[in-house]
């Protein structure tokens, strides 16, 4: 399958110290295509797999690859047991990939799985002794599938994923997973900001009783950066401060699975958000440095967008250029939808201002077009 072939792409060209660039320029091929190509969103030509390989002695591989072109297996009937471990070992495939290069090439792999997963349900398939498990498991690959569908810019797809999840895990008397499913809800509402939306599911989770520590943490971020979005400084501050106070205690044994992921970085990057929202630029870009410390590859390129977003309004001209350049070489690798939109959003902020210098617009102008499909 393409995404295969772009894995294997990309790890040649680590190992042989060659960047997706250099490597265009080599071939005489579009960057923009190879790009497409080594992240798994555009199956490779014959002659491109042939190039590559001889370019970078494959012996062969990067062919048999772009023959195969067969789509990842779905599911097959070998019982609920095994269903319930290749959907749990997917998951951690497809989320361990996107934290390095994006969720574009895995969203898809991710829906299959789901969706194959789902038709058994729907067709009365899986034996009531196993029923509950297996509902659980499917409301967790949809919610695996919502979250690289988000961060491949698919919103509408992430949403009704989002809900499924949240469905399953009704049925199946999963109440972590229900929770899992708000979260994500109230995420994607952030991000396309609805702060209503995020202000009644984060009231909701949070009025109800013995609700695990971080599960309250987490509404709590979601309703600090709403009250940021329509200008509620001080609540907005205490409930962000709040969730950095519950981060200084270990896990609590209530606490879910999937909340192993909230730390320090996390709460930093979305009270850089939240600072960036109510034009608190001299707060916010210290936290979104503070951020990028030990952030996964994904998460540094969305704090550097955010970086040129912030300092791009506070016309910090240097500064943006600089954060434009440490970006460019992360477009090589990283194929996220969510973040090629929001760098759009954040150059036109810089291509608006006012006194932009020349070499900064043209700049803006390659990246952009380096960017666009």
């Amino acid at each position: 399958m393409s995404a295969d072939f772009g894995f294997k792409l990309r790890a040649l060209l680590t190992d042989r110290g060659m960047s997706l660039r250099g490597t265009a320029r080599a071939l005489n091929y579009n960057v923009a295509y190879l790009s497409r190509v080594s992240n798994g969103r555009q199956r490779p030509s014959v002659q491109l797999a042939e190039m590559l390989d001889d370019f970078l002695q494959a012996d062969g591989e990067l062919v048999q690859l772009a023959a195969a072109g067969s789509p990842v297996a779905v599911l097959e009937s070998s019982g609920p047991d095994s269903d319930i471990s290749h959907i749990k070992e997917s998951a951690t495939f497809t989320l361990r990939h996107a934290d390095q290069y994006g969720g574009d090439s895995v969203a898809p792999v991710a829906v299959q799985v789901w969706r194959s997963a789902q038709r058994k349900l729907d067709a009365g398939e899986i034996p009531d002794a196993a029923q509950r498990r297996y509902l659980a498991a499917v409301s967790e690959a949809a919610e695996v599938a919502g979250w690289l569908l988000f961060d491949a810019g698919e919103h509408g797809a992430a949403r009704n994923a989002f809900l499924e999840s949240h469905m399953l895990a009704r049925h199946a008397g999963e109440r972590a997973l229900e929770w899992f499913a708000l979260d994500m809800l109230a995420m994607l509402d952030t991000e396309r900001d609805r702060p209503g939306g995020v202000l009644r599911i984060a009231d909701e989770v949070l009025s109800q009783r013995r609700i695990p520590p971080r599960v309250a943490l987490l509404a709590r971020v979601r309703r600090g950066r709403a009250l940021a979005q329509i200008g509620e400084r001080q609540r907005a501050l205490v409930d962000l401060s709040a969730a950095r106070g519950g981060l200084e205690h270990s896990l609590d044994p209530r606490d879910p699975e999937w909340t192993w992921w909230v730390n320090q970085q996390e709460v930093r990057g979305h009270s850089g958000h939240a600072f960036l929202s109510l034009s608190d630029l001299g707060s916010a870009i210290p936290t979104f440095h503070e951020a990028l410390e030990r952030a996964t590859p994904r998460g540094a390129m969305l704090y550097r967008i955010e970086l040129v977003r912030s300092y791009a309004q506070g016309k910090a001209w240097k500064e943006v250029e600089e954060e434009i350049h440490k970006i460019l070489p992360l477009l090589d690798v990283i194929s996220s939808g969510r973040n090629r939109l929001l760098l759009r959003d954040a150059l036109q902020v810089v291509d608006q201002g006012a006194s932009v210098p020349v070499g900064l617009s043209a700049l803006v102008r390659d990246t952009v077009a380096t960017i666009t499909p």
